[in-house]
């Protein structure tokens, strides 16, 4: 019997976990997201500088914030200076997006 590819059946989880989201607090389905992105994880630059469990580190977050941050950067910006949670509720772009969600029913 085959077995689906790994990222096939993360998907088929994705938002399927309730709790509160690491960014704007709201009790929602939750993604996963990785601070570095997966896309980069085998680009030389990032394994040099990165262990297996630093690349696959991430946070849950709800669907609109999880949107937003790939809205408003690139992959190489995330992995590169948006690495850490603190670092994504710096970031002044996503703290208005931020607030934004917060304003949002949850269906």
């Amino acid at each position: 019997m085959r077995t689906q590819p790994r990222h096939i059946k993360n998907r088929c989880h994705a938002g399927t976990r309730q709790g509160r989201c690491a960014l704007c607090g709201r009790s929602a389905p939750l993604s996963f997201h990785h601070l570095i992105p997966r896309k980069l994880h085998r680009r030389p630059h990032f394994r040099k500088r990165y262990t297996r469990e630093e690349l696959a580190r991430g946070v849950n977050l709800c669907r609109l914030c999880h949107d937003g941050i790939h809205a408003l950067h690139d992959e190489m910006t995330l992995a590169r200076y948006l690495r850490s949670i603190s670092d994504l509720r710096a970031d002044p772009r996503l703290r208005k997006h931020v607030a934004w969600v917060r304003r949002q029913r949850i269906l």
